[in-house]
């Protein structure tokens, strides 16, 4: 087996084992409504296995970053559908990374004027960009009541719902980067004493019942896959230990058997870890190139491998990869700006 061999995930037969990673491009409008170019985005792409969207939220509440879409509202649902046909006019795959970024937000980004809300009342370090300020301290979020949590876990299984309405062939819950379902499982963003805090049963408890709750929605587990971080700092996250945590949720997924569970590399070698832990498709992320790419299927410590910036800059990533022909660069510059420049612009090789 190699990047170009097939393979089974979830309910869908892939036909190759590169897959693009969900990458914030902030193209959308001010109402979280997809940008037109980002149907030709995704479709000149459409040559992964499984192409994985940038996230998007399930809420206004979800919102907090500058031009980032959602999926809430009928405008926002119409806007991703000339996407998700885009893709599958060209045979592909494509699942709606559902992101609710809790305390990593800041009012100007906002639709709505409430506080963000997160575990505790703890804010993170760090700026953001606003394009009405410029950079700014994230908001002080307010811890969420007890009470409060089935709502937002509804959330995200109306957002699944929604994604399908909209033609995705699946979701995939962020629980990684820092955003509101990976600061339930830090301790140090989680200081609840109730039973989403305090033990590792409890810090997870809140990841696992919103990806059953999606699977619930989608009508099949295998719609539904996972996206984790542990060791990342980003968005000040800092677990001095975070595998037993990791461990323990990839356990207590396995049953609900999902689409796959996606690993980002950060450098503790949880992906090695979770391997074992974990009874389904292992996707991995991080820093591969097309060499370590295939040791790493070959060797068994990842089923899939997701590529994140290499997609930007080569939208015919898999047909270079088959050629073995030499990879563009992308330009940083236009990551995040707004436009067709460093979007929709890079050519495929002739």
């Amino acid at each position: 087996m190699n990047l170009l061999s097939p393979i089974q995930l979830g309910d869908y037969t892939l036909r190759n084992r590169i897959l693009m990673a969900p990458m914030t491009r902030s193209r959308a409008d001010g109402q979280g409504v997809t940008a037109a170019i980002t149907a030709e985005y995704y479709g000149q792409r459409a040559d992964a296995g499984l192409i994985i969207t940038e996230g998007t939220a399930p809420s206004a509440m979800g919102l907090g970053y500058a031009r980032t879409p959602g999926i809430f509202t009928e405008a926002q649902i119409e806007s991703w559908k000339p996407v998700t046909q885009a893709v599958h006019a060209r045979d592909g795959r494509i699942f709606l990374q559902i992101m609710h970024v809790g305390r990593i937000a800041h009012s100007a980004n906002r639709t709505i004027p409430d506080s963000p809300v997160a575990p505790s009342a703890i804010p993170a370090a760090g700026m953001m960009w606003t394009d009405a300020l410029g950079m700014q301290p994230n908001d002080t979020p307010r811890a969420l009541e007890l009470s409060e949590i089935p709502a937002v876990i509804a959330e995200f299984a109306d957002a699944t719902r929604n994604a399908l309405a909209a033609g995705f062939d699946g979701v995939e819950l962020h629980a990684a980067s820092g955003y509101l379902p990976n600061q339930f499982l830090s301790p140090g963003a989680n200081h609840r004493t109730d039973a989403y805090g305090g033990s590792i049963e409890n810090r997870i408890r809140f990841v696992v019942e919103t990806l059953a709750a999606m699977m619930e929605a989608a009508g099949s587990s295998g719609k539904v896959g996972i996206k984790v971080s542990p060791g990342m700092q980003f968005n000040d996250i800092n677990d001095a230990d975070p595998i037993p945590t990791f461990v323990a949720l990839a356990k207590a997924i396995s049953p609900l058997k999902p689409a796959y569970l996606h690993v980002m590399r950060a450098g503790v070698g949880a992906e090695t870890v979770l391997r074992s832990a974990f009874e389904g498709t292992l996707l991995v992320g991080g820093g591969f190139q097309k060499d370590t790419a295939n040791s790493a299927i070959e060797s068994g410590s990842a089923d899939a491998i997701v590529f994140g910036t290499s997609y930007i800059a080569n939208p015919d990533l898999v047909a270079r990869f088959e050629s073995d022909a030499p990879l563009s660069v992308p330009d940083k510059n236009t990551f995040y700006t707004p436009g067709p420049a460093g979007y929709t612009d890079y050519p495929a090789r002739p």
